[in-house]
């Protein structure tokens, strides 16, 4: 099979593909030094629809998983299966509902799926959002003037239209399904913290650390999520004639009056897949292909016991601009001590590892508990240093402390 993409998802998907029983060959495009440890990386970039069916061809690949949201807005899959190449992913036509914020309230006001109310004029306080992909950072929370004239300048520098939105509080969650079109197959729900700094500060990111399973949101829960969010966007898009193949992520904020969705992801999230993949056991492989076949009705992935907690390494700069070239040290360490570290923004220079990016590593811990998690999760991120290196410190803490979420805030 043919991995597409390069960053901290990617590794993480990498790592676990690599443990299916179903695999024979693991390939990827362009990878990473971290994918590089489970497969063969080729230098192809991941927008490069051609490209990836050329090289798909000549490895005679049975099935493409596109990891990054970009090259799925893009019409990659599209390239691929009009050239009769399996595809876990969505078409460009579906993958609109990341791609374009006009285009998912469309979707979300007829398939009468809960989200925070369009305003007709920006005032605090209120959400503003880039209508396109931004890497996570497109979305603004305003509750002063002057965050909100920053946003507004923000935006317009992008070059984008823009969304605006009520402000809703409450926790966020969430959560992931595989899905055929049809049916949806939810993994283990989780939480990320996409401010850069502790106590929820600072401008928004990618993703600054996750963990899952998220406390008191079980099975009961799970099915009264997928039945009023994914299920209905799934049977909206199909009957706009474009079926939804791949990874439906509802990014979803608990308010006191139920779940609202705050934004749908065509993709694994990134660093929610660093700590969901390591409570999934049985053959993912398996799994996928099945959603790609249109047979995922009665599956479900086996879910070990226990959480996991990611932290986020970053760069200095990030999330205004990564760094390039700075040598890292202390991987080798963390991973000793039992800790999973997924390459987010890496390179080799000859048998160096130095920094790529604005996300660097992921460092993920695993444990009976949130709390074990966490405690594993941050001894192994203090052993990694890279010149400027930060990460927030309270990744997790409320969950670890005993805080459990219900479906009303």
């Amino acid at each position: 099979m043919l991995l597409v993409g390069s960053g901290g998802r990617e590794h993480a998907l990498a790592w676990k593909l690599a443990q299916a029983p179903s695999l024979t060959e693991l390939h990827a495009a362009p990878g990473s030094p971290g994918i590089a440890r489970h497969g063969e990386c080729h230098p192809i970039r991941a927008e490069d629809g051609e490209g990836l069916l050329a090289l798909a061809r000549s490895l005679d690949v049975d099935l493409v998983v596109v990891g990054p949201e970009a090259p799925l807005v893009a019409g990659v899959a599209d390239v691929l299966r009009h050239a009769g190449i399996a595809v876990f992913g969505p078409s460009r036509a579906a993958a609109a509902i990341e791609g374009s914020k006009s285009f998912a309230k469309e979707v979300m006001a007829s398939a009468g799926v809960p989200t925070a109310a369009p305003l007709a004029i920006a005032r605090p306080p209120c959400v503003v959002k880039a209508d396109g992909l931004a890497a996570g950072k497109g979305v603004h929370v305003c509750r002063s003037q002057a965050e909100l004239d920053e946003a507004l300048r923000t935006v317009v520098a992008l070059g984008r239209s823009l969304v605006v939105e009520e402000l809703l509080e409450g926790p966020e969650l969430s959560l992931l399904a595989v899905c055929d079109g049809h049916e949806a197959v939810p993994l283990v729900p989780a939480q990320d913290f996409k401010r850069a700094h502790d106590g929820d500060t600072g401008p928004n990111t990618g993703g600054m650390g996750s963990y899952a399973p998220v406390p008191g949101i079980g099975e009961a829960e799970i099915a009264q999520l997928l039945a009023a969010v994914h299920r209905p966007v799934l049977a909206e898009l199909q009957g706009r004639g474009s079926p939804f193949v791949g990874l439906l992520y509802a990014g979803l904020m608990l308010t006191s009056d139920g779940p609202r969705v705050l934004e749908f992801n065509c993709r694994f999230g990134d660093p929610e897949t660093q700590s969901i993949l390591p409570l999934v056991e049985g053959d993912f492989l398996e799994l996928l292909a099945a959603a790609v076949s249109g047979e995922l009705r009665g599956l479900a992935p086996e879910v070990r016991e226990g959480a996991a907690v990611t932290v986020i390494v970053a760069a200095p700069g990030y999330p205004t601009e990564g760094d390039r070239g700075t040598s890292i040290s202390g991987v080798d360490e963390a991973e000793a001590l039992g800790a999973l570290v997924f390459h987010a923004g890496t390179a080799l220079h000859g048998d160096r590892l130095v920094t790529n990016g604005g996300r660097v590593l992921g460092v993920t811990g695993c444990g009976a508990s949130v709390a074990e998690a966490r405690a594993a999760a941050y001894a192994a991120t203090e052993l990694i240093s890279f010149e400027g290196a930060r990460f927030r410190r309270d990744i997790a803490a409320e969950a670890a402390a005993g805080r459990a979420f219900t479906l009303s805030g």
